[in-house]
């Protein structure tokens, strides 16, 4: 009979479980102070949306050539306002994006549920869907609303770089500790000024953009301890990889 000493942790590993613990620290007091400000901003953004369109209801009672200028900028005001509350929700998954609540699942499921909801949207914007998922993939842990907003994203903005139709493929694989999740379009591409920029938080190369879509998705990606890369070149398309550890 031998006794077995339990391997003790190593210093390297105290040293992730802390950094670990600092992060989702970080991460909650942002996302307590997120909620704060958006309380702040959306009372009152609330508050000015409603008198807007009282005072809406009521020029258009008139019917003058006046009130019908004044209808004019109300309703840019208005649009604004909805502008507002867009930026704030962005701002918000962005800032709650580091609190995980994982499950052990197949991330071919996620990517099929993904496709079955995107594929009337993409069969109206004449593009094709192909699929390829790996069968052995192996499970991982997943925030899986996350995960679907990652997808959701991606999804979108390939779909609005191929407004004359194309191709957009969601491929899975395993490599070594780590399941791939690659999104490749045959859209407009991006130089690779706006490849480099593209993560940082605001940028936006489409008007209206709050700048805050593939922050986030990085911000997700790497809380689950995994990594995002593009590749992309204008008129042949972009091509998104992601790393996710295996559970």
């Amino acid at each position: 009979m031998t006794d077995e000493t339990p391997a003790q942790p190593s210093d390297g590993d105290d040293a992730v479980t802390q950094e670990h613990a600092r992060l989702q620290a970080q991460n909650l007091e942002l996302a307590t102070l997120a909620g704060g400000l958006a309380h702040e901003i959306r009372n009152p953004l609330s508050t000015m949306r409603m008198n807007l369109e009282l005072l809406s209801e009521d020029l258009e009672d008139e019917g003058t050539p006046g009130t019908r200028r004044m209808q004019t900028r109300v309703d840019k005001l208005k649009h604004e306002c909805l502008n507002l509350e867009g930026v704030l929700n962005a701002f918000l998954q962005f800032a709650r994006a580091g609190q995980l609540n994982l499950v052990t699942c197949s991330l071919n499921d996620e990517v099929h549920d993904f496709l079955s909801f995107i594929r009337p949207q993409a069969e109206d914007t004449g593009v094709e869907l192909r699929p390829h998922l790996d069968a052995n993939l192996p499970a991982v842990a997943i925030d899986t609303a996350l995960i679907r907003q990652v997808l959701s994203n991606l999804g979108r903005n390939a779909l609005q770089a191929m407004p004359d139709g194309g191709t957009l493929e969601f491929i899975t694989r395993s490599r070594e500790n780590h399941v791939t999740l690659e999104v490749i379009d045959t859209g407009e591409g991006m130089t690779s000024a706006t490849v480099e920029k593209m993560f940082q938080a605001f940028f936006s190369t489409r008007s209206g953009g709050s700048g805050l879509g593939l922050p986030t998705v990085r911000r997700i990606i790497e809380a689950h301890g995994g990594s995002i890369e593009c590749e992309s070149e204008p008129g042949r398309g972009t091509r998104f990889t992601i790393l996710i550890p295996v559970s």
